[in-house]
């Protein structure tokens, strides 16, 4: 149910408190220390360096390609995935209010009926003094952010201007409510079967059944239906096919794949959720770094930072398909949420490439 929201003055004078004591602390972890939504604390901007926008977000999205070049960023708590790009051939399907784009380098699939809330947010730029970021920003129901678009210095500013006019709410008032306590169904829950509790004991469950079913699987987006009709929940199915399906690797799996892949210039394919958003880079890495506890990808137009402290469970999967075996490494936290999900680059029709697989079966067992 909706809550009223905190008292705008309050909430703003301790945001402004908090920022001047932890000018480096981001705003989700702001948020989340402070005990309200990001939705809230951006919306204390309103009426300032923020404007609240209305919705109608498929007409909006419609018209991101105008602003040209941009970034898309989509995280959850342990993961966040960018990449720059134009947004090309935006579709919408009446089937589960679901929005695919699919330019090269900006690949989303938008769970809809999570967005809720947008804002157009303007603030300053890293080290740069005088210079100002813009960006739109979009909230599910519960002030969890969904997805962020942010312009570069190639972005058509007038074009974005003539966007936050058209769609600005009539409503800029610095109050934000929001519904607390909901279930959020993460994005790759809804595409392929991710977070979330077990849903089904294991004594209920005809295990061998299961596996049979999974073994029939002629696509990996089959899964998730497989879940369903199962009642299993995702970490309780790679834990029901260990040593068929599934193998329990180290957390350190993350950084061996893509050091590996890096090494061997193996093109992979890099998913990463929101509760509202889907996002997915093909291709290389190249430039990888740590700065503890975030391993990172750090390449011109493909930025990933992934929390390895956040990783609780690592598995290799492997899933049968019309076009072979398909293996992928997936990392998933103490709460059994997925953080992200690797594969090898590969298009329907295609089979696994060997390098990808090669480097996933020489990943050691956990212990």
């Amino acid at each position: 149910m909706p809550t009223s929201p905190s008292s705008a003055p309050d909430l703003k004078q301790r945001w402004n408190a908090f920022r001047d004591r932890h000018p480096d602390v981001r705003i989700r972890t702001a948020a989340d220390r402070m005990g309200v939504s990001e939705a809230e604390l951006v919306a204390t901007g309103c009426g300032e360096h923020v404007t609240r926008l209305r919705d109608g977000w498929r007409a909006l999205l419609s018209r991101l390609h105008t602003l040209g070049p941009v970034t898309a960023l989509t995280r959850n708590d342990a993961a966040v995935h960018e990449t720059t790009g134009v947004y090309r051939d935006i579709e919408f399907t009446g089937t589960h209010n679901l929005g695919l784009v699919l330019e090269d380098n900006i690949d989303l699939r938008l769970f809809m009926d999570h967005w809720h809330l947008g804002f157009a947010v303007e603030t300053p730029r890293d080290g740069e003094r005088g210079d100002v970021r813009r960006s739109l920003q979009f909230f599910d129901r519960d002030g969890t952010a969904v997805h962020r678009v942010f312009l570069t210095r190639e972005s058509d500013r007038d074009a974005y201007d003539a966007l936050v006019d058209a769609h600005r709410h009539d409503d800029q008032s610095p109050e934000q409510s929001i519904a607390r306590g909901e279930d959020n169904t993460s994005a790759t829950s809804q595409s392929e079967g991710g977070s979330g509790p077990q849903t089904a004991p294991d004594s209920d469950i005809d295990v061998e059944e299961f596996l049979h079913d999974w073994s029939e699987l002629e696509d990996t987006h089959d899964f998730f239906p497989l879940l369903s009709e199962y009642d299993v929940s995702r970490g309780q199915a790679l834990r029901l096919g260990e040593g068929r399906f599934t193998r329990r690797v180290p957390d350190t799996a993350l950084r061996h794949t893509l050091q590996a892949a890096a090494e061997q210039e193996t093109p992979i394919m890099v998913f990463v959720g929101s509760p509202g958003c889907l996002q997915i880079h093909t291709g290389p890495v190249q430039t990888l770094k740590a700065t503890p506890p975030w391993y990172n990808v750090l390449d011109p137009d493909f930025q990933l930072r992934l929390n390895e402290e956040r990783i609780d469970q690592a598995w290799v999967v492997q899933k049968p398909t019309t076009d072979g075996r398909v293996t992928s490494l997936e990392l998933m936290d103490a709460n059994g949420g997925i953080i992200a999900r690797l594969f090898g680059e590969r298009k329907d029709g295609q089979s696994e490439r060997a390098d990808w697989r090669s480097i996933l079966e020489g990943q050691p067992s956990a212990p």
